[in-house]
């Protein structure tokens, strides 16, 4: 929802970025996994580690190649392919799965029972692209959904930033509003499919 309504004006904005990058000879697949690689390992290390804010700071900075790689991909038509979404969409799921694993962990080192709500945020996380996928195989349309990725990675890093600054129970009630938004959304795309096959 959120993407589908700013995603028109952050295309503009970046497109000169974009442009320059390809000029210099960086590629889309590179800036893909380049920012893979820093929200993989920021994720894992400053999380378990408890530096929230610090850790969310770098982590945001490294998620935004997932704005230029799509730009520069449709710009340059390299990596502008079914490998190349593929590539994408895989990337993702390790990106947004490393968010959560590195904040479990240290739920868990801390014997916090939140960490239970945030594996179901995962779970869930991973489900809602997979409906996806499987129901495209047959040629169902289904990106629809109270929370998509965006929404959902917005809340996940805005929790856990301003847990990191001291703001109390933001992080518990960010981790419960992820588990049920993407619960619902795995639902609403189920329906969405049966309503399809039916």
């Amino acid at each position: 929802m959120i993407s589908r309504i700013f995603k028109p004006a952050v295309t503009r904005f970046i497109t000169p970025v974009a442009k320059f990058a390809l000029r210099i000879g960086i590629t889309p697949n590179g800036t893909t996994f380049v920012g893979a690689l820093g929200v993989v390992t920021s994720s894992l290390y400053f999380y378990p580690r408890g530096d929230f804010f610090l850790g969310t700071a770098i982590i945001v900075i490294f998620a935004l190649s997932d704005l230029f790689d799509g730009t520069m991909a449709r710009i340059s038509q390299v990596g502008a392919s079914r490998w190349g979404a593929f590539l994408d969409s895989t990337i993702d799921r390790i990106t947004d799965s490393a968010i959560l694993i590195g904040l479990s962990i240290y739920l868990i080192d801390s014997d916090d029972r939140l960490a239970v709500v945030v594996i179901v945020s995962l779970v869930s996380g991973l489900l809602v692209p997979y409906i996806r996928a499987k129901a495209e195989i047959f040629s169902i349309p289904c990106s629809g959904g109270i929370a998509e990725r965006t929404e959902r990675l917005i809340i996940s890093l805005l929790a856990i930033a301003l847990d990191g600054l001291g703001v109390p129970f933001v992080l518990a009630g960010g981790m419960w509003l992820l588990a049920i938004l993407g619960s619902v959304t795995v639902v609403q795309r189920m329906l969405i499919v049966k309503r399809a096959l039916a």
